[in-house]
C-alpha cells in the first residue's frame, strides 16, 4: 500500500477483508475455516488489543499541547466546524437508521450519539503519516491540518466517552456517576501520579535503571487502563491519559518509549486492523441492496459533511481554495482512529454486524481517498509554492536551501510531531 501512495492501515483493513467472510470465506468457505478457525480468532484479537493500549499511550505521551496553543484560533475554528456539521448530519441520519439497524434492546441516545460521533472523527495519525510521506509537514496546510486533527480528536475522545458511560450505565444517575469518576481520576493522575513519574524520571536519569523504566511504563499504562475500565470509560481512556501525564523531555522516557513502539506498532497493532477487517462481512450487505443505499448514504453524509466544513472553515479563516480544501481532504481522513470508535461500538452491542460493516467501508474509502484527492488537489503546485504564502516565502528560502544540502539524510528532531509520527509509523 505505501508503494501504492496510501497509508499502511489500508493494507492491514484490506487483509481482514480478503481472508474474512467478505472474501474468501464467501468463495471457499473451507479454506477459509481452515486458515483462520474460529477457536483461534480470539488470539489475534487479544493480542491486537494490547498492542492498541501501546499505541494509545504513544498517542497521548507525543501530544505537544504545545503546538495547538500556537495554531489555537484557527484551528480550533476549523476542527469545530468539521465536528458540528458531521454531528449534526450524522445524528439526523442515525435518526432514520435506528429502525433499521439498532440491535434490540439499545435506546436510540446511544445509537444516535455513536453515529454522530462516527461521522465526526479524523485520523491524526494516518493523516500526519500522509503528510510526511508528502515532504508537505512544514508547509502552512502541513502545520494547520494536524493541529485541527490533534482538536478534533479531543473532542472525539470526549464524546466517545459520553457515548460509553451512557451505553454502560443502566440509569442517568449512573452515566452522571461514570462521568464525575473519570474526571477524579483524571484528576488524580495529573496531581499524583504524573509528579511521582517525574521524580522517577530524574532518578533514572542518575541511575542506571533503564529496564525498571521499561516495567513502569508498560505496568502503568495496564493498570491505567485497568482502571478506566473498572470506572465504566473505556481502558483506551487509560493508556492514553497514562501517557499525557508521562514527562516529555527525559532520554530514559523517549528510549523505553522507543522500545515499546519498536515491537508494538509493527507486530502488534497491525493485528487490531486485520481483527478489524476480519469482523466485517460485505455478504451481509450483498444479501439485501438496500443496505448499499445505506452505505451510498453514510458515504453521502460523511464526505460532503467532513470535508465541505473543514474546507468552508478554513476558507473563511483566510486560506486560499486549494489550501482549504486540502485541509477539507485531510480531516476526512478517518483511518485508525474511526476503526477504534467503530470496534468500541461493536464491543458495547450499540451497532450490529452490518452497520459495523457499511462503517468500516466508510472508514477504509475516506482513508484511500485521501492522498489521491491531495494529487489532484495540488497538481500542478511546485515545490516552492507547496511552502505557501508570503510567510512561507519569507522563512523558507534558507530553510529550503538547508534542505536541499540536507537531503534525504536530515532527521526529525526528537519530540518534533515529525518525528513522533515517523517513529509511530516505524
Amino acid at each position: 500500500m505505501r508503494r501504492a501512495g496510501q497509508p499502511p492501515v489500508v493494507g492491514e483493513m484490506a487483509i481482514g477483508l480478503l481472508l474474512g467472510p467478505s472474501c474468501l470465506g464467501w468463495l471457499w468457505p473451507r479454506a477459509q475455516e481452515w486458515l483462520l478457525p474460529a477457536s483461534c480468532l480470539p488470539y489475534p484479537g487479544l493480542l491486537g488489543g494490547l498492542g492498541l493500549l501501546i499505541f494509545m499511550f504513544l498517542v497521548g505521551h507525543e501530544l505537544r499541547i504545545g503546538s495547538l496553543r500556537a495554531q489555537s484560533s484557527t484551528a480550533a475554528a476549523v476542527s469545530m466546524t468539521s465536528i458540528a456539521l458531521p454531528l449534526g448530519l450524522g445524528t439526523l441520519l442515525a435518526l432514520g437508521m435506528y429502525d433499521s439497524f439498532a440491535p434490540e434492546g439499545v435506546e436510540r441516545l446511544p445509537f444516535v450519539l455513536f453515529i454522530a460521533v462516527a461521522m465526526s472523527i479524523t485520523a491524526f495519525p494516518v493523516m500526519a503519516r500522509i503528510l510526511v510521506d508528502r515532504g508537505m509537514y512544514r508547509t502552512p496546510v502541513g502545520v494547520l491540518a494536524p493541529a485541527c486533527a490533534a482538536f478534533d480528536d479531543v473532542t472525539a475522545w470526549c464524546l466517545l466517552a459520553a457515548l460509553v458511560a451512557v451505553s454502560s450505565a443502566g440509569s442517568p444517575m449512573e452515566a452522571v456517576t461514570t462521568a464525575l469518576s473519570a474526571v477524579g481520576f483524571a484528576v488524580f493522575m495529573v496531581a499524583v501520579v504524573h509528579p511521582v513519574l517525574a521524580r522517577l524520571t530524574a532518578r533514572a536519569e542518575r541511575v542506571s535503571t533503564d529496564g525498571m523504566v521499561l516495567v513502569v511504563l508498560f505496568s502503568g499504562l495496564c493498570l491505567s487502563a485497568l482502571a478506566t475500565d473498572l470506572i465504566g470509560v473505556h481502558a483506551l481512556f487509560g493508556a492514553f491519559l497514562f501517557g499525557a501525564v508521562t514527562p516529555r523531555g527525559s532520554r530514559v522516557i523517549e528510549v523505553q518509549s522507543a522500545r515499546l513502539r519498536a515491537f508494538a506498532v509493527p507486530v502488534l497493532l497491525p493485528l487490531f486492523f486485520v481483527t478489524t477487517g476480519l469482523r466485517a462481512d460485505v455478504g451481509l450487505l450483498a444479501a439485501d441492496p438496500v443496505q448499499w443505499l445505506w452505505a451510498g448514504a453514510v458515504l453521502a453524509v460523511a464526505v460532503p459533511a467532513k470535508w465541505g466544513g473543514g474546507t468552508g472553515a478554513a476558507r473563511l479563516a483566510g486560506r486560499s481554495w486549494r489550501d482549504a480544501m486540502s485541509i477539507g481532504a485531510l480531516m476526512n481522513c478517518r483511518g485508525l482512529t474511526e476503526l477504534i470508535v467503530l470496534n468500541v461500538g461493536l464491543g458495547l452491542g450499540v451497532t450490529g454486524q452490518d452497520l459495523f460493516t457499511i462503517l468500516v467501508l466508510m472508514a477504509l474509502i475516506t482513508t484511500a481517498a485521501t492522498s489521491p484527492a491531495l494529487d489532484r488537489i495540488r497538481k500542478g503546485m511546485p515545490e516552492d509554492a507547496l511552502e505557501g504564502g508570503s510567510a512561507g516565502r519569507r522563512a523558507g528560502g534558507r530553510g529550503a536551501a538547508a534542505g536541499r544540502r540536507a537531503g534525504h539524510r536530515r532527521r526529525p528532531r526528537r519530540g518534533s510531531a515529525s518525528g513522533a509520527v515517523e517513529s509511530l509509523d516505524r
